[in-house]
């Protein structure tokens, strides 16, 4: 993979799907071409007040038409500017940026939680072994008729409104589902709970993790997180999210 640079991009579609939650497509060959499942870019905003760039995971990957698309949350005023942009517009972006997964398994089972949704689908698209989604949110839902093309969807929702009532761990018991890999994005209470069902059923996982980010491209050290093994890089047990990851063996890690 050649060394990250800041690209200049073009929106080609930016619409809200779901209350405060945007889908937005750029016209990016130079990242799609690298582009793996799990990656992210980091956005730059126009604001030059704004110095640190947004870390987005993408969630498609077109290299046919040299488009990636990338699903966010307005979380705060950067991805609120991000939000209000049009198509034709321009974007500097950063990417692609960190490991992803690595594809693997006979039966996979892919859980997202949140805003760690929309990085799976791209996952979900480019495995091929058979496939069970789970999906957990806490209330509005969003993304999930789209991984319907490539495997079985269970939903868990916080309120009950969709699906089971609770979380992903909860529907997976609630659905009696196996596998002999599982892969997982979404927040740390989450991937806590996943790392002990896999722990606790033998299973191999593959963890995103979320962090907030400074640089992205692991010079800063703002966003690590605590491992088993002396990093070569810090020499201590810690790992750069950006760099190292965003994507972990669950025995890598400590959540």
């Amino acid at each position: 993979m050649s060394v990250a640079m800041k690209r200049k991009t073009v929106i080609t579609e930016n619409v809200e799907i779901a209350k405060d939650i945007y889908s937005m497509w750029l016209n990016a060959p130079d990242i799609s071409r690298e582009a793996r499942p799990g990656q992210f870019v980091s956005l730059y905003c126009r604001d030059r007040s704004k110095l640190l760039p947004r870390p987005i995971s993408i969630c498609e990957i077109n290299k046919e038409q040299g488009k990636i698309r990338l699903v966010y949350r307005i979380a705060g005023e950067g991805t609120r500017e991000f939000a209000g942009m049009d198509a034709a517009e321009d974007m500097e972006a950063m990417g692609p940026l960190g490991n992803g997964f690595t594809l693997e398994g006979k039966k996979a089972l892919l859980i997202g939680g949140g805003i760690g949704i929309p990085p799976m689908l791209e996952l979900a698209k480019q495995l091929s072994c058979e496939k069970q989604i789970v999906l957990g949110y806490r209330d509005i839902t969003f993304l999930e008729k789209e991984f319907e093309a490539y495997g079985k969807v269970y939903i868990s929702t916080e309120d009950g409104s969709r699906g089971t009532k609770g979380n992903v761990i909860d529907a997976i018991r609630e659905e009696s589902l196996d596998a002999d890999i599982i892969f997982a994005c979404g927040p740390t209470p989450m991937l806590r709970g996943v790392k002990a069902y896999a722990t606790e059923h033998k299973i191999k996982a593959q963890l995103s993790l979320e962090e907030r980010m400074a640089c992205g491209i692991g010079a800063c050290l703002g966003c690590i997180c605590k491992t088993k093994e002396v990093d070569h890089h810090s020499n201590v047990k810690n790992k750069r999210i950006c760099k190292d990851g965003p994507v972990f063996y669950a025995e890598e890690v400590e959540l």
